[in-house]
């Protein structure tokens, strides 16, 4: 298991909220001692001279092997977080969008690999049916709506 720490600048990020119905698709993120301690939406980090569309086709090719589909406008959200005692500090990009490889939504479970070489498991998550002490990442991105 791959221990991670926010990084001491600035990071400026991607997520594609993909939704299954009432449920969006979402990894895991683990605690140092290997436990999940809540989900976040698939994406990453937007490279020097990288568009944010770009940026969110790269990272779903990346972990899932399959394109993207942007369904509605863009949010941005200033992600301020606390993660194993470290803070962290984000400007995310978040934006509807609908996998192209349909087979991906039967899927309960997807597993896929980081840019790190970790492994990681993207699951099918209902914002407010989480498991007690469990929350969306960045805070408060779960409850933006499913776009039809």
């Amino acid at each position: 298991m791959t221990i991670w720490r926010p990084a001491a600048s600035i990071r400026v990020k991607v997520i594609g909220l993909v939704w299954r119905e009432d449920a969006l698709l979402a990894a895991e993120v683990m605690s140092d001692a290997g436990r999940v301690r809540g989900f976040r939406p698939l994406g990453g980090a937007i490279e020097f001279g990288e568009t944010r569309e770009a940026a969110l086709s790269r990272e779903f090719q990346e972990e899932l092997g399959c394109g993207v589909v942007l369904l509605g406008a863009w949010m941005t959200v200033e992600n301020i977080f606390q993660h194993e005692g470290m803070t962290g500090h984000e400007f995310i990009f978040a934006a509807a969008a609908r996998l192209e490889n349909e087979a991906l939504y039967q899927q309960d479970e997807i597993c896929f690999t980081e840019s790190d070489g970790s492994p990681s498991i993207a699951r099918w998550i209902v914002p407010g049916r989480l498991p007690q002490g469990m929350e969306i990442y960045p805070t408060g991105i779960g409850s933006v709506a499913a776009v039809s």
